[in-house]
């Protein structure tokens, strides 16, 4: 009976503390977004990239470096971004996984997007790894990048 409560307590924090970075999100509170997550938590956002003239970026790295700059050039260059929670599913060793719809519609540039007014409205699947301390070890995202161009304006085949 114990160890069914502490594993129901352990899906049930990790379901928060997702839950929770996703509201920060939708706050656009930077500070309780990056609070949420421990100290060396990794970042993967594993569709993004951008092809610069010396160096291709990646989703890549920690949540705390280039996770925080991905999220704050978001929030920047769209204002009015939202996020809207679908399913959760978590379980007893901490997994979260979380449909969640981003949108917003772009006042700035960011990334490979000029800044063209463009509304985007993207499924993401979140993937989250919370530790016993309830805290973001590793966060996942994916989604459809060739969606996302195409609502922002930007086509790859034409070069725009």
């Amino acid at each position: 009976m114990a160890e069914q409560l502490a594993v129901r307590a352990m899906s049930e924090t990790a379901s928060e503390t997702a839950i929770a970075f996703i509201d920060a999100y939708q706050a656009h509170d930077l500070e309780r977004m990056v609070s949420l997550c421990a100290d060396d938590a990794g970042f993967h956002y594993v569709p993004y990239e951008i092809e610069g003239r010396q160096r291709v970026v990646r989703g890549n790295g920690k949540a705390h470096g280039i996770g925080k700059t991905f999220w704050a050039s978001m929030i920047d260059a769209f204002p009015d971004l939202s996020c809207d929670v679908g399913s959760v599913i978590s379980d007893d060793q901490g997994n979260v996984a979380m449909e969640v719809v981003v949108e917003g519609t772009q006042a700035r540039v960011f990334g490979p997007f000029g800044s063209l007014g463009g509304h985007f409205d993207l499924p993401h699947l979140f993937i989250f790894k919370v530790n016993d301390a309830g805290l973001i070890k590793d966060l996942s995202a994916y989604w459809d990048t060739a969606h996302w161009y195409e609502q922002l304006g930007r086509f790859e085949l034409d070069g725009r």
